[in-house]
């Protein structure tokens, strides 16, 4: 009887102590940040009007937008961005940056619009002299260190083929007299 007593006094001090679970759900359920109801001065404060110069229709636009979800907003931005074609541009991060570029847009409006010198490349390799096959494979083997001498005579054979993407200037000049040394042809895109 007596250890019944005792399992029903534990059982009863448990119900009345709280897991530290239930005390995160109460204090969440009753904080007016974490809960969807909008708080008694949001509630009872209303959106700023629009502007007085603007048109009846832009102003029945704005008020549908204001009434959207965040979700509903985004949706709507994603859709506007594909419909009207545009393209995300990178933001500068440092905000020198902007100060600092628009000198330089001022002095570019001033000049003529001169070509850009193209500043990446991807080597090619077009064509290789049959006398001089093993030194390309073996260039080749060396360039791409993750090749074997199988899968670089495989390469060598089965022309034409990028050997570099992305490749700067100096480093697609030095691959093209490098290849043109042993009797190839690259070219340079």
């Amino acid at each position: 009887m007596s250890s019944r007593l005792a399992s029903a006094s534990q059982n009863l001090l448990r119900a009345a102590r709280p897991s530290p679970r239930m005390c995160a759900r109460r204090s969440l359920a009753s904080t007016s940040i974490l809960r969807a109801e909008p708080t008694p001065a949001a509630a009872s404060s209303s959106p700023p009007p629009p502007p007085a110069n603007l048109s009846p229709k832009l102003s029945a636009i704005v008020d549908q937008i204001s009434q959207l979800t965040l979700l509903e907003a985004a949706d709507l931005v994603d859709a506007l961005k594909s419909r009207l074609n545009i393209v995300d541009v990178a933001l500068p991060a440092a905000s020198a940056a902007p100060a600092a570029a628009a000198p330089a847009a001022g002095a570019a409006a001033e000049e003529p619009a001169a070509p850009k010198e193209k500043t990446v490349f991807n080597v090619n390799l077009t064509k290789i002299d049959a006398a001089q096959k093993a030194k390309a494979i073996r260039e080749v083997k060396a360039l791409m260190p993750g090749m074997n001498l199988v899968e670089a005579k495989k390469f060598v054979e089965s022309l034409p083929k990028t050997l570099k993407e992305g490749a700067t200037k100096d480093e697609a000049e030095k691959l093209q007299a490098l290849f043109k040394g042993i009797g190839a042809e690259v070219a340079l895109d």
